[in-house]
């Protein structure tokens, strides 16, 4: 049960590049599938983040996946307090379609990390907003809905972030 939600929490993550070229909204996601979503992106980020500080070249890129390393950590220490609370469960590892996203980034180094990493710190931060927009008004769980809401602004910050560093010229 849990890998086909994994499975479809995956292909609604998927499928938001299709519905920002259309005016429908995402669906929406019961409580147990946004936090396996949240808890799966905070996992990614966290370990992507990682990951530059050996692999990146430009100073300023290690410094943004640094803050994300923190905000990510945090962010899931919260999201596990509040899935306690309303009774919910919170992956402890990735699932195989987060994992998979790891691997390109494993053979690169320097200029070309970098903009892979920018390049996907864009597009992952503009469809998590869209799914976070959609649960702070969705989520069944007020706790939830307020979570979602509180975090728009850190999220919105990491997408401004990035979009900064891909005016940067690379040194």
């Amino acid at each position: 049960m849990k890998l086909i939600l994994s499975a479809l929490c995956w292909a609604a993550l998927c499928s938001l590049p299709t519905w920002a070229r259309k005016p429908a909204p995402p669906a929406s996601l019961t409580d147990q599938q946004f936090v396996d979503l949240v808890a799966q992106i905070d996992m990614l980020e966290a370990h992507l983040g990682q990951m530059a500080a050996d692999q990146a070249s430009r100073q300023d890129v290690k410094d943004y996946a640094q803050m994300l390393v923190s905000d990510h950590t945090s962010d899931y220490q919260k999201l596990g307090d509040l899935a306690a609370k309303a009774n919910l469960t919170v992956p402890k590892g990735l699932d195989t379609g987060h994992d998979k996203m790891i691997a390109p980034f494993e053979k690169l180094k320097g200029t070309a990390f970098d903009s892979r990493y920018v390049h996907e710190m864009i597009e992952g931060h503009t469809k998590a907003i869209a799914v976070y927009k959609k649960e702070s008004t969705d989520a069944q769980n007020a706790d939830l809905k307020e979570y979602a809401s509180e975090t728009l602004p850190t999220l919105e910050k990491h997408l401004d972030g990035a979009r900064d560093l891909l005016k940067k010229p690379s040194k």
